[in-house]
């Protein structure tokens, strides 16, 4: 029974360890998938708007079963829902797009992921949760990463509005972890996902027929390293790969391995970018810049285990059952 037991945990190990790592690989390709797009006079909000519509479209249904009719979740928790949907939804993915349309995809990305280390800075500010010396260090080597990723010392010339677009998706990275990590709510996880989808895909298209957000497409050919495919091919993949496909397979994963350990994979979505961009933009960081991209994703490790241990809950041995004893023949 022991084995068995061992066996059990091990293969959902495993198994939550390749649902991590896919998810991390698909949502890399969305920054590759939006620029294609982008190219071709797609605006930023048109091309996240419908990435999001079609990913609460395949998860609205999962979503509401795994409800199992207590819908009194939803309207408890609808504030929740509508700044998940607003800020870690629409709000990150629409910064990020913009950022792509002005940098480089993996140093937006690089960019975003000190969300983390904000998140450590939100909780000793808003909670005094005060992090620890390790944590204090592993800020301090994502911050020199940043200096080499921003490439401010050989002085090359980078986007300022790409690096503000940048670090407003890491806002709402920064949202989606601290909201998403609260287990008090009661909201199954793929609810939590087909709401926050939902309203943050009303929210954009909303703002695209109101005038407030531009909001333009184009049925022209989208281009990747030289090879032509339909528009409605990577937007098709936007909605289902890399955004349903990615939040489905994350919550699974986190379900398997926990958020600690689940979030230390989710960093190899920005390896998974700068592979998808040499892939199919044919484009890579300057070397200082991957240097940097490196200590970014140490410092953020450091700040993790800076974090400490939640301690582990052992839950007490069933009583043994009495043995009858067999009557003497």
């Amino acid at each position: 029974m022991t084995a068995l037991t061992h066996d059990t945990a091990t293969s959902r190990t495993t198994t939550g360890l390749l649902l991590a790592v896919a998810s991390a690989a698909s949502f890399g390709l969305s920054g590759v998938l939006a620029r294609g797009l982008l190219d071709t006079g797609w605006s930023a909000g048109a091309t996240v708007a419908l990435r999001i519509a079609i990913a609460a479209a395949v998860l609205v249904v999962p979503g509401a079963l795994a409800l199992r009719g207590r819908w009194h979740l939803v309207r408890t928790n609808a504030g929740l829902i509508a700044v998940y949907g607003i800020a870690a939804v629409a709000g990150a993915q629409l910064c990020y797009f913009y950022a792509v349309s002005y940098m480089q995809v993996s140093v937006a990305l690089l960019l975003e992921y000190t969300a983390p280390v904000a998140v450590v800075v939100w909780l000793w500010l808003r909670h005094g949760h005060r992090p620890s010396g390790v944590t204090l260090l592993g800020a301090a080597i994502a911050a020199a990463g940043l200096v080499l990723v921003l490439d401010v010392v050989s002085g090359a010339e980078l986007s300022t509005v790409g690096v503000l677009w940048a670090l407003g998706a890491m806002v709402g990275a920064a949202t989606y972890f601290i909201i998403s990590a609260d287990e008090d709510n009661g909201l199954p996880g793929i609810t939590l996902a087909a709401g926050g989808l939902l309203v943050g895909g009303l929210v954009l298209l909303v703002a695209g027929a109101s005038g407030v957000l531009p909001f333009h497409a184009s049925t022209a050919d989208a281009v990747y390293d030289g090879r032509t495919v339909a528009w409605w091919i990577p937007v098709v993949a936007l909605g289902l790969v890399t955004a349903a496909f990615s939040y489905v397979t994350g919550i699974a994963a986190g379900r398997r391995l926990g958020s600690r350990l689940a979030s230390f994979v989710a960093l190899g979505e920005v390896l998974a970018a700068v592979l998808w961009a040499w892939l199919l933009l044919d484009e890579l960081p300057r070397g200082i810049q991957l240097a940097g991209g490196v200590l970014v994703l140490a410092g953020v490790v450091v700040v993790k285990l800076g974090e400490g241990r939640a301690p582990l809950l052992a839950e007490p041995l069933p009583d043994p059952e009495p043995v009858s004893e067999r009557p003497a023949a």
